[in-house]
């Protein structure tokens, strides 16, 4: 996959390209500080309920766990974890 830049100022294609660098640098720090919030959070349910993260996932799915409020919070902290994993994953994927 190519990326098309145009440039609607007068900057130079090095500037631009600065620019840009600077950006995918900065969102990927703050990529991995959110995973890395996100993961903390699902570890700790982890250990307070002895099962990992994705046996949970299937178990409140599929309606096998009750309705207490950590259950919730452990799964949006999951969903939040696989969404910056996944953002993660295509900035490593990127080279400029």
């Amino acid at each position: 996959m190519s990326l098309t830049v145009n440039i609607k100022n007068e900057f130079s294609i090095q500037e631009v390209s600065e620019v840009i660098h600077s950006a995918l640098a900065l969102y990927e720090q703050i990529t991995k500080h959110k995973k890395g919030k996100y993961a903390n959070i699902c570890s700790g349910f982890e250990t307070k309920y002895g099962m990992s993260s994705d046996i949970f996932m299937e178990k409140f799915e599929i309606g096998q766990l009750d309705d207490r409020d950590d259950f919730f919070d452990w799964h949006a902290s999951k969903k939040g974890l696989d969404n910056w994993s996944e953002k993660l994953q295509i900035l490593s994927g990127i080279s400029t």
